[in-house]
């Protein structure tokens, strides 16, 4: 994805393809390369797929929340000159997607959700482990997993740098309490775009009952399921993710 990588202006992201536009949003410990296969099978699809680079550790403390990056996303799009898009989301970036729908419905045109927050989630844990706690992290990391082998060293190593930065854990928990204060439900039955629910029959993060949750409350919805894998299936699971995916934005004319 190195390859593609762009700056400009205030955006670091990622770009490839022609065609509609899907945005996808990674999640609060996540990064671009969380969606390597995604990025690649659906830039040769017919889509424009950017990922741009989330400010979580760089906002204003004040400004570390939900609210704040669903500006950021607005702003991205103009920059980019996009009115319309499909957002695709995991864990907090649905929710960043989901709170910017509900605030500019009209420039989205379908919302893909996987192991999003905006309901419920399970945090890493009540505190934070002391600094320099690597077996800590590496579990609390594979856990994320139904195969722990899916949390290679490069990912446990970035988790294991923002917790042992004091800056980005003040922030992490900013936003994670945030995300708690901004929960979607009474807002779910007013979005009306099309949307696509996959979700991980073992995700322990955003368990099974909350994507069940989503389903009901969300109008215009399929969910579908997949077994064997945890809170990030586009990273555990990316030929099935794909195809799920690939298989609804086609019979849905999108």
């Amino acid at each position: 994805m190195t390859k593609n990588l762009k700056t400009e202006d205030k955006f670091t992201y990622a770009e490839a393809g022609e065609g509609r536009a899907i945005i996808v949003l990674h999640g609060l410990m996540g990064t671009l390369s969380n969606f390597d296969e995604t990025f690649n099978y659906f830039s040769k699809k017919g889509y424009k797929v950017l990922i741009p680079e989330l400010p979580l550790y760089s906002l204003p403390l004040l400004k570390t929340n939900v609210k704040s990056l669903a500006k950021f996303l607005r702003d991205f799009m103009e920059h980019k000159g996009l009115s319309n898009a499909i957002l695709l989301g995991n864990s907090l970036g649905g929710h960043i997607g989901l709170y910017f729908t509900k605030h500019h419905p009209e420039k989205v045109s379908a919302l893909v959700l996987t192991g999003s927050s905006g309901l419920y989630e399970k945090a890493m844990g009540d505190s934070y482990p002391k600094r320099g706690d690597y077996q800590y992290i590496l579990e609390k990391t594979q856990a994320v997993f139904y195969d722990p082998a899916t949390a290679t060293k490069e990912l446990v190593d970035d988790v294991f740098k923002i917790v042992n930065d004091r800056s980005s854990v003040i922030r992490t928990l900013s936003m994670a309490k945030s995300a708690i204060r901004h929960n979607m439900a009474k807002d779910l039955p007013t979005m009306n775009q099309p949307t696509c629910l996959i979700w991980g029959k073992q995700d322990t993060v955003t368990p099974p009952e909350v994507a069940e949750g989503f389903h009901d409350l969300l109008p215009n919805s399929d969910l579908y399921w997949i077994d064997k894998c945890g809170h990030a299936a586009m990273m555990e699971t990316p030929t099935e993710f794909n195809k799920i995916l690939g298989d609804w934005l086609t019979a849905r004319n999108i």
